[in-house]
């Protein structure tokens, strides 16, 4: 995928990054970094814009914390969920293969 050019304008700074990402994708993560951002400015009342990115990055550090905990517990409830089936079969085959057995 070729390069894609993204202009950020955000907390009194501009400049340009590029990005092996869709276009589109890259102005969604914008979109959703200028409501955290904003989201910020509301709870802590600050006007620093270092402070402020600094806080917002936290939080989001927090978001993507929570999802992977989240993922990885529903990831360790299906790897039980499938050693569960495994053994649920085994015991199948064992008693299949008595009940084959008595019969021959």
């Amino acid at each position: 995928m070729p390069k894609s050019d993204l202009r950020i304008d955000i907390l009194g700074t501009s400049f340009s990054i590029a990005a092996d990402e869709d276009p589109a994708y890259l102005e969604s993560l914008l979109h959703q970094y200028r409501i955290v951002i904003e989201n910020t400015r509301k709870i802590t009342s600050l006007d620093d814009p270092l402070k402020i990115a600094i806080i917002a990055g936290f939080l989001l550090c927090d978001e993507i914390q929570k999802k992977y905990k989240t993922f990885g517990e529903a990831q360790g409830m299906a790897e039980a969920d499938s050693q569960e089936a495994e053994k649920l079969t085994n015991e199948l085959i064992i008693r299949l293969d008595e009940a084959l057995n008595k019969r021959a």
